[in-house]
């Protein structure tokens, strides 16, 4: 098995890169998606989140209000490293778990946003960081997910820089550029990840 952490700053366009790994073959572990799915109601995850951020966080049907939620955490560190320390033990149970199931010759992708941030770079053979300039990664915030520039820079600013996540990379996928120049620089990282994992097998 080998396996890969993929990371990148918001914006930087990660999850189109996670998408194609899973399309040419890879069993994608998506922390973005296990996060949501662990404070789901009735999950434990839920029930401590609203414990530590009251109920003024969950909307009238008794689900977790992300928007507000987020609003709070991404104003103050203390709050978010409080949110973390509740969802990220839960997410990395069910990642292992998915991971465990992968079986032995798989190329196991980890798409962890905050992968820099938790020192997670140990535990994978290869990091991958899909890299776009801040300026980039701002224009797309602002354009394509409606983000005001200020929530944009916000959520920048609550992330590792640029310079952090590089330093932890094995392999750079550069997109600065259009989607089209994206696919062949990922199809040639996939061809390196199949020939690592046939030496690894």
């Amino acid at each position: 098995m080998l396996k890969i952490g993929l990371t990148g700053g918001i914006g930087a366009g990660k999850s189109e890169v996670s998408r194609l790994l899973g399309r040419y073959g890879a069993v994608v572990v998506d922390a973005d998606r296990i996060a949501r799915e662990v404070v789901e109601p009735g999950t434990e995850g839920l029930a401590a989140v609203a414990e530590a951020f009251g109920e003024s966080v969950l909307t009238p049907d008794g689900a977790l209000d992300r928007p507000r939620l987020g609003s709070i955490v991404f104003a103050d560190p203390e709050k978010l490293r409080t949110l973390n320390a509740i969802v990220h033990p839960l997410v990395g149970a069910r990642s292992e778990a998915l991971q465990q199931a992968a079986g032995p010759g798989a190329i196991v992708v980890h798409d962890v946003p905050l992968l820099t941030e938790n020192g997670l770079a140990p535990l994978y053979d290869l990091v991958i960081v899909v890299d776009a300039s801040p300026e980039t990664q701002l224009a797309r915030l602002t354009t394509l997910r409606g983000m005001t520039d200020s929530e944009a820079r916000a959520r920048m600013a609550a992330q590792a820089t640029r310079t952090e996540r590089l330093a932890v990379a094995d392999l750079v996928i550069d997109n600065d550029g259009p989607l089209e120049a994206l696919e062949p620089q990922v199809q040639k990282i996939w061809a390196e990840l199949k020939e690592r994992a046939a030496i690894t097998s």
